[in-house]
């Protein structure tokens, strides 16, 4: 399965990329991650609970980051076993591309899955595979970029959480 996307986010891309590299960024990102630790030079190990269609499953895996040319782009790689349910393995190449106040962020993904996952059929792995991704990197715009003033009209302050890791590294 591949996967090719490029998303917005409101902040430069020196904020961007050190966002990519921190553990708890990425922890509070990825849909199901439970638990994440290590760091961008030995790479990281998390636990993930998924349900993709009928089958729910535990994956434990392993992230290593490579090819990092700070702040332009990176290689993510890593592989994830998820006991009965099979295994996700695959990578992704990231290039942050700086445009003033913002940077775009363009993805290219590709991923394989075994086991019961693969016996899904590949409209369901491909449609679930492109939510995680949507809702990842929703996720990672929100914790990095900050608040775009015209869709923040109308939020209340205490539903207001964008921004927060920005302001961390500000």
């Amino acid at each position: 399965m591949k996967l090719s996307d490029s998303r917005t986010i409101n902040a430069d891309a020196t904020t961007v990329w050190a966002g990519l590299l921190d553990p708890e960024v990425l922890k509070a990102c990825v849909p199901g991650c439970t638990e994440m630790s290590g760091s961008a030079s030995d790479g990281f190990e998390a636990t993930v609970v998924q349900k993709v269609g009928p089958v729910k499953a535990t994956f434990k895996g392993a992230v290593q980051l490579s090819e990092m040319n700070e702040p332009t782009s990176l290689t993510i790689s890593g592989e994830g076993k998820g006991g009965a349910a099979g295994f996700a393995k695959g990578g992704a190449d990231v290039r942050l591309e700086p445009q003033g106040d913002t940077t775009i962020l363009h993805y290219d993904v590709e991923a394989k899955v075994g086991g019961k996952l693969a016996q899904l059929g590949s409209r369901i792995i491909d449609g679930f595979a492109k939510k995680m991704a949507d809702q990842f990197f929703e996720n990672f715009s929100n914790a990095v970029g900050e608040a775009d003033p015209e869709s923040a009209e109308g939020i209340e302050e205490t539903t207001k959480k964008k921004g927060w890791f920005k302001k961390l590294v500000s």
